[in-house]
């Protein structure tokens, strides 16, 4: 089967299974399948916003092409996939992380980032919520250098679906214990810490895919007397939680 469709396949499938497992072992118990905003963040975030930000962000890197020529070279293309994927998903992740660091603590991104905080019930659909701003700047630079540097047609599609499945991973409701591994690899049992209320200011726990990040430079956050669970923004009276259009809007408000 093409990747093109197999890839969406499995992010439903994946989906499904941690629907199913969110019920069987909730980390908060007594979510809602269809909670509220459910039907805001699966069309308008996750399938209409998704699709245009794709058709715009492939434009803006088809445009930049046209002005340096740099996919022409292929310069990554001779090597295996796997080293493809790898360069990409470490070097992007590493970008994400200080990008992230910097969206806590610099008001004007803040503003763009602040609807990916808006969700009072974290669970593995709420990380499609973000708004239209941050998604445009952050998987420009994401794939951009993929095109720009003539990587095999396989990997965006590749890293494209390791990116929605881990982002779905890292906010499912899913009362799980990696050991060792959380000082490596990020996911819902650290993810969590970062969206509660409750946490250092400055934001912590801001790695995507490699917590490693936030072990080296000091913003890791892993309590262990209290659970997660205070969700939402610290200003969240004023926040549009149920309009789409609303929320998009939100970030022209006056400083």
């Amino acid at each position: 089967m093409r990747l093109e469709f197999l890839t969406p396949m499995i992010i439903v499938c994946w989906g499904l299974l941690l629907t199913l497992l969110e019920r069987k072992y909730p980390y908060i118990p007594g979510y809602r399948i269809f909670r509220e905003g459910y039907w805001t963040d699966l069309f308008w975030y996750t399938l209409v916003q998704s699709y245009f930000l794709a058709l715009l962000i492939a434009a803006l890197i088809r445009w930049t092409d046209g002005l340096t020529g740099l996919s022409r070279f292929h310069l990554v293309r001779q090597w295996p996939l796997w080293i493809q994927l790898c360069l990409f998903l470490v070097s992007h992740d590493l970008w994400q992380y200080w990008f992230h660091r910097i969206e806590h603590r610099t008001g004007f991104f803040w503003r763009i980032h602040e609807t990916a905080h808006a969700p009072l019930h974290v669970d593995f659909l709420a990380g499609s919520q973000s708004h239209a701003a941050e998604i445009l700047i952050a998987q420009t630079f994401e794939f951009a250098p993929i095109f720009l540097l003539g990587a095999s047609p396989e990997v965006p599609m590749v890293k494209g679906m390791i990116d929605a499945l881990w982002g779905m991973y890292n906010h499912s409701n899913i009362d799980i214990r990696t050991g060792w591994l959380l000082y490596v690899f990020n996911g819902p049992e650290l993810h969590r810490w970062h969206h509660d209320l409750e946490t250092p200011e400055g934001g912590v726990n801001l790695s995507t895919k490699l917590s490693l990040w936030d072990w080296i430079w000091g913003t890791a956050y892993y309590p262990k007397e209290r659970k997660a669970g205070m969700y939402g923004l610290r200003e969240g009276a004023t926040f549009p939680y149920s309009s789409y259009f609303g929320q998009l809007v939100h970030i022209f408000r006056p400083l």
